[in-house]
């Protein structure tokens, strides 16, 4: 299995200068080539310094366009995802962890990849901090923006939840982990958003986020460091007896090479940008 890093801060993740597109890009463009067996399945993981993803279903609310912008004037960088589920606030203490997998013969099982993701997430966690990793439950958290069957909490406050998006030879299964810093934060930027999205409008189909249903990792018990967390997921992949090649592995064993500046990286953003745009 190859892994993928672009977690805030470094060289590789520098190479998106911040647009938000650029990470669901690369996924795209990894996910074809995994599809076409050009390169092994992989392991994503990657941060953003500050915005919000929101969904597709989102994007339709009347005044989401006029929320979007809103955000943008306060710094906050946002896109509109094209992978399932609704609107989630990244930033350098949420790590983003996507497994991309070629499909098999026969019926894609959703929920099994789920359960593999979410107990790879509860396993990474456990390796710094057990006692907390051990009060993981997985089940939706109502309230919580994004909510969704594999939401995973401790205590009744969400910190992680997963999504997936198919393509035609292969798929991956994303999710979003608060590690450090204010799950009620976040859960209030959010709240704003869809308060000024849906323009005073009755009858909309939309999360109603209650912040407080928010907590990061650190929060409540489990490690409050990004490196600590993507650490524990490297541990929980090799754990399972699957050796990890890096990217700077699978360019000297294989020639393949994928970065966020690769031109057919942002090609693929263009074409999102285009597609899915307000």
């Amino acid at each position: 299995m190859a892994i993928f890093e672009h977690l805030s801060g470094s060289s590789a993740e520098k190479e998106g200068d911040g647009d938000m597109l650029i990470p669901f890009a690369f996924e795209e463009t990894l996910c074809r080539d995994v599809g076409a067996g050009l390169v092994p399945p992989s392991v994503h993981l990657w941060s953003h310094p500050g915005g919000v993803a929101i969904g597709l279903r989102d994007s339709r609310l009347p005044c989401a366009g006029q929320a979007m912008q809103s955000l943008e004037a306060r710094g906050v960088r946002t896109a509109v995802r094209h992978s399932g589920g609704a609107a989630v606030p990244l930033d350098a203490g949420v790590v983003n962890v996507s497994l991309i997998l070629p499909k098999g013969r026969g019926t894609l099982d959703f929920h099994r990849d789920f359960r593999l993701l979410a107990s790879l997430i509860a396993e990474a966690a456990g390796f710094s901090h057990p006692s907390a990793a051990a009060r993981i439950t997985a089940g939706e958290v109502k309230g919580s923006y994004c909510p969704g069957d594999y939401d995973l909490s401790i205590g009744g406050r969400k910190f992680c939840g997963i999504a997936q998006r198919r393509q035609s030879h292969a798929y991956f299964v994303h999710a979003f982990v608060v590690v450090s810093g204010s799950g009620q934060e976040r859960g209030e930027l959010v709240r704003r958003f869809y308060e000024e999205a849906v323009c005073g409008a009755s009858g909309l189909d939309y999360p109603a986020v209650r912040p407080e249903t928010i907590g990061g990792l650190g929060e409540l018990g489990g490690p409050d460091s990004a490196a600590v967390f993507a650490d524990g997921v490297r541990k929980a992949v090799a754990a399972r007896g699957t050796r990890l090649a890096t990217a700077a592995d699978l360019a000297a064993e294989t020639g393949y090479s994928l970065g966020y500046g690769d031109p057919r990286v942002l090609e693929a953003a263009k074409m999102l940008r285009e597609r899915y745009a307000q």
